[in-house]
C-alpha cells in the first residue's frame, strides 16, 4: 500500500531528531515545522545528522541531481505525472523536505524527493531538503527505494528493476519474480513489456505512470509487430517535433490526452505496416501494322508481333526469317 508523505517522512525521520523526538509523530512534527538538524538511524544503522538546506529556485536543476539508482525514471516528471503535488507546491511551497547527500564536488544528491524537486524546477519555487556527509550507496540506496513507496512506479520502471533482477540472477524466471515482488504473473509480464518499450515511444504521453498493463501490452504488440526500419521510422517521427506528442494537442484531462496519443500511435503504425504496392507502367498501346491481319506491341525493348490469317508455309517462312534476323 502507497504510503502518504506524511507517513513516508514519519517512517525516515522517525528515530530521533535533535530534540530528542521519541515517536513517529514527533518526528513528523519536527520534519513538518522543518527543524534545523535531524538525526536519522538509517536502515536501523548508523545515526546521521541531516541539516535542512533551501535552494533557490534558480539553482535547483543545476546545484541538486538525482541519485542514480533512483528507480523513477526521471524523464518521465511532467507536469501531469506530478499533477498530484504541483498545484500545492505551486500555493503553499513545498511541505515536506526531500533528503540528500553532499557530493564530492559540493552538490546535493537527491535520494528521497525527487518528484519534490522536478516540481520546484517546473513551479520555479525553492526546494528544501534535508542534507548529510558520510552517507554510503547502501544507505542511500535504502532511503532512495524507501521514499518511491510513497507514489507507485511505472511498469516501466518496474520492469527495468525486473529485468535487473533477471540479469544478476536474483530470480530464474517470472514465475520467482511475481513471488519475490509480491504481485500477478501477468503484472510481471505486462512490466517487463514495458521495459523493453523505447523511451521515445513512452515520452510521447503525458504521465507515464498513468499507463496500465492493457495500454503497454497494445504497444508492445504494434511496436514489435513492425520490421526494425519501421520501428525506426516511427520513432524518427515521434521526435520530428520538439515537443512531445501529448503536448501538441488541444486536450483537457489526462485519461482523453492519453487515449488520444494511443490512437495516433496506432494510425502511425498501420500507415507504416500498410503493404506498399509497386506503381505498375502503363500497359503498352497495341498497334496495327497490317490491319485485320498484324499488330504489334512495344514494351521497351520487347516486340510482341500478333499475326492472323497464316498458311502453315507462311508461318514456317516466317519463323525461319526472324531466326536469321537475330542470329546475324
Amino acid at each position: 500500500m502507497a504510503l502518504k508523505t506524511s507517513d513516508l517522512n514519519a517512517k525516515l525521520f522517525g528515530k530521533a531528531d535533535k530534540r530528542r523526538a521519541s515517536t513517529p509523530q514527533e518526528a513528523q512534527t519536527a520534519v513538518k515545522e522543518k527543524a534545523a538538524v535531524i538525526e536519522l538511524a538509517v536502515a536501523g544503522e548508523a545515526t546521521v545528522s541531516f541539516e535542512l538546506k533551501t535552494i533557490a529556485a534558480k539553482d535547483v536543476a543545476t546545484e541538486t541531481l538525482v541519485f542514480s539508482e533512483n528507480a523513477r525514471e526521471q524523464a518521465f516528471l511532467t507536469e501531469h505525472a506530478l499533477a498530484d503535488i504541483l498545484t500545492t507546491l505551486r500555493d503553499r511551497g513545498q511541505q515536506f523536505p526531500a533528503v540528500g547527500r553532499w557530493t564530492d564536488d559540493g552538490k546535493i544528491e537527491v535520494l528521497d524527493g525527487s518528484r519534490r524537486r522536478m516540481a520546484c524546477i517546473l513551479a520555479g519555487k525553492p526546494f528544501l531538503v534535508y542534507v548529510a556527509k558520510g552517507i554510503n550507496a547502501k544507505h542511500a540506496k535504502f532511503l532512495s527505494d524507501v521514499a518511491n513507496a510513497h507514489k507507485p512506479l511505472s511498469l516501466y520502471e518496474r520492469g527495468k528493476e525486473m529485468q535487473a533482477m533477471l540479469a544478476r540472477g536474483d530470480v530464474s524466471d517470472q514465475k520467482e519474480l511475481a513471488k519475490v515482488c509480491q504481485c500477478s504473473e501477468a503484472l510481471v509480464s505486462g512490466a517487463l513489456k514495458a521495459a523493453d518499450l523505447p523511451m521515445e515511444l513512452l515520452m510521447a504521453y503525458p504521465s507515464v505512470s498513468e499507463l496500465g498493463r492493457p495500454t503497454i501490452v497494445k504497444l508492445h504488440r504494434m511496436y514489435f509487430n513492425l520490421p526494425k526500419t519501421e520501428q525506426d521510422r516511427l520513432l524518427d517521427t515521434i521526435c520530428a517535433d520538439e515537443e512531445p506528442l501529448w503536448k501538441q494537442k488541444r486536450i483537457q484531462g489526462l485519461s482523453r490526452l492519453t487515449r488520444e496519443v494511443t490512437l495516433d500511435l496506432e494510425e502511425a503504425v498501420s500507415q507504416l505496416a500498410a503493404p506498399t504496392t509497386k506503381a505498375k507502367a502503363p500497359k503498352a498501346k497495341v498497334e496495327e501494322l497490317v490491319k485485320g491481319r498484324v499488330s504489334f506491341q512495344r514494351d521497351e525493348d520487347k516486340l510482341t508481333l500478333k499475326l492472323n490469317q497464316l498458311s502453315e508455309q507462311q508461318m514456317s517462312q516466317l519463323l525461319d526469317m526472324v531466326k536469321e534476323f537475330i542470329e546475324h
